[in-house]
């Protein structure tokens, strides 16, 4: 039986015409912190989407605990969900619920449970993230690093096989990050999960990461550990890990000639 749990195969997708992904293959095995890495715009979210089946690829799979994603009919993708958490970019939070209520809304939806065992779960998570007692807050009277940290409790609500982050270190200040980066770490091990991080943010990505793969021009251009990927010559991740200003990665979006467009307008 293998130990990876979500699988991508030979995947390619795009929008419109353009191809974002050309045969990505890559795997998250059971227990481990994996990173995707790349510039904006290069299709790491995306993957994050195909996982979670809320699109489907244009040609190859992708596999959760063996299971292909696009070929699953309603039930059967809601099926999968369950075993999955997601921390979106913005915490995504109800703006209209407590912070109890954010927390306890998937055991609601998803769970039979008595409103006792609700209770004492929510607290739970609030407490793993360090929030207990702000449960009886709003959303508005959050900070964005006590925001994400909620997000974070509500995406372990139901502890979840497979946790995918999407740029969760993305606006915070540096001490919010490391608490973040801490939790993320620490969930991963005391739930045995599996851990998808979707970043650009290289310093903390890899102070928790197991693996990562860096992602340019629709493919897989390097993959290893951090200490690996630090040490790498290829111009791509040097550029990248080092925030290099010149490189393989243009700073301007392709365009024609400069002049020529000014002089359009003449």
């Amino acid at each position: 039986m293998t130990n990876n749990i979500v699988e991508i195969d030979n995947l390619s997708f795009g929008y419109k015409g353009r191809l974002l992904h050309k045969g990505i293959n890559m795997v998250f095995p059971r227990g481990k912190v994996v990173a995707i890495m790349g510039g904006s715009g290069s299709g790491k979210t995306t993957l994050l989407r195909l996982i979670g089946g809320q699109i489907k690829p244009s040609k190859g799979e992708v596999r959760v605990h063996g299971d292909v994603v696009h070929k699953q009919d309603r039930d059967g993708i809601f099926k999968l969900r369950r075993k999955m958490g997601m921390l979106f970019q913005q915490g995504a939070l109800f703006t209209d619920l407590s912070v109890y209520e954010n927390v306890a809304f998937p055991m609601r939806e998803l769970t039979d449970l008595p409103d006792s065992m609700i209770h004492d779960l929510v607290l739970m998570k609030l407490n793993a993230v360090g929030l207990r007692g702000a449960h009886t807050l709003m959303p508005a009277e959050l900070s964005g690093g006590m925001a994400r940290r909620v997000a974070l409790a509500r995406a372990i609500a139901l502890d979840p096989a497979i946790m995918m982050y999407d740029e969760p270190f993305a606006g915070l200040d540096p001490i919010s990050m490391g608490v973040i980066c801490s939790l993320i770490r620490s969930l991963n091990d005391a739930l045995g999960a599996t851990s998808i991080i979707v970043s650009h943010d290289v310093k903390e990505t890899f102070l928790i990461a197991d693996y990562v793969y860096f992602v340019a021009n629709g493919v897989v251009t390097a993959e290893g550990t951090p200490d690996d990927l630090m040490k790498s010559t290829l111009p791509f991740v040097h550029q990248f890990v080092h925030g290099d200003k010149d490189g393989p990665v243009p700073f301007h979006y392709p365009a024609g000639n400069y002049q020529a467009e000014l002089m359009k307008q003449k």
